[in-house]
C-alpha cells in the first residue's frame, strides 16, 4: 500500500511546576532524540483529541488541550530523490491535569525536564526553536 502524504502530525507542549513533559523518540522523525509528546492524526479525529491521546499513550500524562503555539514541516527523502515522509506538525499548548510519567507506545523514555537539564539533551533543531523563540524555555 501506497503512502500517502503530507500526514498530520500533533504534540503537546505541557509545563507543569516549571518543567517541561519530554518523551525520547523510538520512531523517525528525529528518532533518538528528545522532543514533546505527540504523534498521528486519526482520520476523523480532532487534533486536539489527539494531542490528548497521543500524550496519555506515550507518557501516561492527562491533559487538556489548548491553544496552537507552533507549526512547521519536516520533509525527508531517501535516496534518489523519493520521499520517505512528508509531516506537517501542529504543536499546541497543554494543561497537566494528572497522572505520573510512565513511557509507552513510540517513547523510549519520558519525563519531566528543567530548562537548565534541556542545555545537555539531545533535542532536533526545531524542538530548540520552539523552547528558545515561543517558550522561551531554553538558554
Amino acid at each position: 500500500m501506497k503512502k500517502e502524504f503530507p500526514v498530520i502530525g500533533v504534540g503537546a507542549v505541557v509545563i507543569h511546576k516549571n518543567k517541561i513533559l519530554l518523551v525520547k523518540r523510538k520512531n523517525p522523525p528525529s528518532m533518538g532524540l528528545w522532543a514533546i509528546p505527540g504523534g498521528k492524526v486519526n482520520s476523523g479525529e480532532k487534533m486536539k483529541d489527539a494531542v490528548e491521546r497521543e500524550t496519555i499513550e506515550e507518557t501516561g500524562i492527562k491533559i487538556k488541550c489548548g491553544e496552537i503555539i507552533h507549526v512547521f514541516e519536516v520533509i525527508e527523502y531517501e535516496k534518489q530523490d523519493k520521499l520517505k515522509f512528508h509531516y506537517i506538525i501542529v504543536d499546541f499548548l497543554a494543561e497537566y491535569l494528572s497522572g505520573n510519567v510512565i513511557s509507552g507506545d513510540d517513547a523510549e523514555d519520558a519525563g519531566w525536564f528543567s530548562a537548565q537539564e534541556l542545555t545537555s539533551m539531545r533535542l532536533n533543531e526545531e524542538m530548540i526553536k520552539l523552547l528558545k523563540e515561543k517558550l522561551h524555555f531554553y538558554q
